[in-house]
């Protein structure tokens, strides 16, 4: 059993090594933040990622199957909501509950 001195410094280290690791994005962002690229992205990059996710989603969906009817319905609810309520979490949650309803009960194989 290790004495109470390691436990501490153990615990320290894996504190401030944590701490280090969560701190450097922000210092490193820091010095970007005048930049011009920065700032043309910071706005275009919510909108981008949330392209390139959703054709991650749908790239493998079978085009010639009735169930890709789910996803597509899912994805309508959440871009129709989001843009009705212009609120993220409430379009992801109708979106999900919808893809949920129906994979469950209408496209059950």
């Amino acid at each position: 059993m290790p004495d109470a001195t390691y436990l501490v410094a153990a615990v320290l280290v894996s504190g401030a090594v944590t701490w280090a690791l969560r701190a450097l994005p922000f210092t490193a962002l820091g010095p970007l933040r005048a930049s011009r690229t920065v700032q043309y992205l910071q706005p275009r990059m919510p909108a981008g990622i949330m392209v390139i996710l959703v054709a991650y989603c749908l790239r493998g969906l079978p085009l010639t199957h009735t169930a890709v009817l789910a996803p597509l319905a899912a994805l309508a609810v959440t871009v129709g909501v989001h843009l009705w309520r212009r609120n993220a979490p409430l379009s992801i949650l109708a979106g999900t509950a919808v893809h949920v309803a129906l994979v469950s009960t209408v496209f059950t194989y």
